[in-house]
C-alpha cells in the first residue's frame, strides 16, 4: 500500500449520540482529518467501549435515552482509570444552566449545535495538544520524583521545541508556606523568548525567579488565584486577558497542572479583537442607520412601526393608553416649487428638531416616547402610556413650536409662514386589534384638521372627546 495514501492517525476519539445523522456528520469529518473514530449510540455503550480501548477524546451528547451525557461523565469521572480522559460535550442545549451543569459533572468543554467545523477541530487539537503535554511531563515525573529537579530537565528537554514557537510558553513551580502548605508564589522554571517579551523582560530576569505574583498585579490580580486553583484542584484554565504591550494588548492563555505547578501557554490575539470589536461597531452604526430618517435624523418609517408594535403589546397588557399624533407641513408643495427641493430638505430638518425637542420637555418626557417621520412632509409623534389630554397639550405646543421657527411661506394659503395641521388620536391597545386602527384614527382627524382649513389640529371623533381647535 503506498504510504502517502494513509491518513496521519491524529487521535483516538470517540463518539457518543443517540442519533446515527449526527455520528455519521461528524464521524466523517474527523475521519477525513486524520483521527481514528469510534461511535456509540448510547451511555452505556460508551462505558463498555473505552473499558476495552481507552479514546484520548471523546464527544459526548447530553440529551439520550436511558443514561444522559451527565451520567455518562459523572460515570467516567468516578473510575479512576478513565477519569482523566478528557469529555467534550456536543449539545443542541444552549442555556448557561447546562452549560454549568457539563461542566460540574466532569467535562472539560462545551460546543453548541450546530457546530462550526473549525471550531470543533480547534478545540479537539488544543485538548490532545494539553494531553500530549500532560502525558510527555507525567513520564518525567515518573522518572524523576523531586518535582524541581524534573522541571529543570524538562527545560533543557524542551528548550528548542519552546524558544521555537509563536506563543509564549511557561512553566512554573509552586512555592509553598512551610507551615500551612498554602501556595504563595510561583517560580518561574522555563520561559521562552515570546512570553518574556509579554512581561516586557528578558529571559534571564525571569528564569528561576519568584515573581509571577508580582507581574500578575500589572495585569488582573485575581488571576494569581485561578492559577493556585489550576495547581491544587488540576483544572486547566483558559482566557482572554486585556493587557497593553506595545501594539498588542489582547491575550489568550492555557494554563494546565504541571506537578505541583503550572504549564501556561500564551498567544498574542489582538488582530482578532481589532477584527471582532470593528465589526460589532459597524453592526452598531448599521443598526442605528437603519433606525434613523436620512435627512432629518430622526426615527424613520420603520423604527416607528417597530415601536408602536413593541408599545401596542405592552400597553395592551397594561390597559393604559397609547396616543399618536399625525401631522404634515401645509402647503408644502408649492413651497418646494417656490423656494426649491434644497429649501423644502432644510424646512423638514427645522420642522423635525424643533418637535423633536418640544416633546423632551420636563413634564412630557419618557423614553419610549418617538418622533418619526412617516413619509414625505409627513411625522408622527408616539405618546406611551399618555392620555388624549397629553396628546392636546403636546399637539399645541408642537403648534407653538413651528410658529416660533417662522419660516417664510409667501405661497401658502394658510398663513405667510410655514405651518402644521395634525390629528390626534388615543386609545387603549387591545391584542384583538391591530396597531394600524390607531394610524387610521389619527389619519382621519388629520384629514379633517385639513378639511377645516389647516393650521390646526383635529381629535379622532372615536377618541368621543370634542374636536379642538388650534391657535391660528
Amino acid at each position: 500500500m503506498n504510504p502517502d495514501l494513509v491518513a496521519e492517525n491524529k487521535g483516538n476519539i470517540l463518539l457518543v449520540d443517540d442519533l446515527p445523522e449526527n455520528l455519521q456528520l461528524l464521524s466523517d469529518l474527523l475521519i477525513k482529518l486524520g483521527y481514528t473514530v469510534r461511535s456509540v449510540t448510547s451511555g452505556r455503550m460508551a462505558l463498555k467501549t473505552v473499558k476495552v480501548k481507552q479514546p484520548d477524546v471523546i464527544f459526548l451528547d447530553i440529551k439520550m435515552p436511558e443514561m444522559d451525557g451527565y451520567q455518562v461523565c459523572q460515570a467516567l469521572k468516578a473510575d479512576e482509570n478513565l477519569s482523566q480522559i478528557p469529555i467534550i460535550f456536543i449539545s443542541a442545549l444552549n442555556d448557561v444552566f447546562d452549560k454549568v451543569k457539563a461542566f460540574q459533572s466532569g467535562g472539560i468543554d462545551y460546543i453548541t449545535k450546530p457546530f462550526q467545523v473549525e471550531e470543533v477541530v480547534a478545540r479537539l487539537e488544543s485538548q490532545l495538544t494539553i494531553q500530549r503535554q500532560q502525558r510527555l511531563l507525567e513520564q518525567e515525573i515518573i522518572k524523576r520524583r523531586d518535582a524541581e529537579e524534573v522541571l529543570y530537565q524538562s527545560r533543557a528537554l524542551l528548550s528548542s521545541i519552546l524558544n521555537g514557537s509563536l506563543d509564549g510558553i511557561a512553566a512554573l513551580q509552586a512555592l509553598r508556606e512551610p507551615e500551612t502548605g498554602e501556595i504563595k508564589d510561583f517560580r518561574c522554571l522555563v520561559v521562552n523568548p515570546i512570553l518574556a517579551r509579554v512581561f516586557d523582560r528578558t529571559r534571564e530576569d525571569m528564569m528561576g525567579k519568584v515573581i509571577l505574583r508580582r507581574l500578575l498585579n500589572r495585569i488582573q490580580p485575581e488571576l494569581f488565584y485561578r492559577f493556585v486553583k489550576v495547581v491544587e484542584t488540576g483544572e486547566s484554565l483558559e482566557q482572554d486577558i486585556y493587557y497593553p504591550v506595545g501594539d498588542s494588548y489582547w491575550y489568550h492563555f492555557v494554563a494546565v497542572k504541571l506537578g505541583d505547578g503550572f504549564a501556561i501557554t500564551i498567544r498574542d490575539i489582538t488582530a482578532r479583537k481589532k477584527t471582532e470589536l470593528a465589526l460589532q461597531e459597524a453592526n452598531q452604526k448599521l443598526k442605528e442607520l437603519a433606525n434613523l430618517d436620512s435627512l432629518t435624523q430622526i426615527a424613520n418609517r420603520r423604527c416607528f412601526d417597530a415601536c408602536l408594535q413593541r408599545e401596542w403589546e405592552v400597553l395592551a397588557q397594561q390597559q393604559r393608553p397609547l396616543t399618536l399624533i399625525m401631522f404634515d407641513l401645509d402647503g408644502f408643495k408649492p413651497y418646494n416649487d417656490h423656494y426649491g427641493h434644497l429649501a423644502g430638505d432644510d424646512c423638514l430638518v427645522q420642522i423635525s428638531q424643533a418637535v423633536y425637542q418640544c416633546t423632551r420637555h420636563q413634564d412630557l418626557r419618557r423614553p419610549i416616547d418617538l418622533v418619526a417621520r412617516y413619509g414625505g412632509e409627513e411625522f408622527i409623534v408616539l405618546l406611551s402610556g399618555k392620555d388624549l389630554a397629553t396628546g392636546i397639550q403636546v399637539a399645541e405646543r408642537i403648534q407653538q413650536a413651528i410658529y416660533r421657527l417662522k419660516i417664510p411661506h409667501e405661497y401658502s394659503n394658510v398663513r405667510e409662514i410655514v405651518t402644521v395641521s395634525l390629528g390626534i388620536a388615543s386609545v387603549i391597545p387591545s391584542l384583538e386589534v391591530q396597531p394600524n386602527y390607531l394610524i387610521e384614527l389619527a389619519d382621519q382627524a388629520l384629514y379633517n384638521a385639513k378639511q377645516q382649513g389647516r393650521d390646526r389640529y383635529c381629535i379622532s371623533s372615536s377618541c368621543h372627546q370634542k374636536q379642538g381647535i388650534g391657535n391660528g
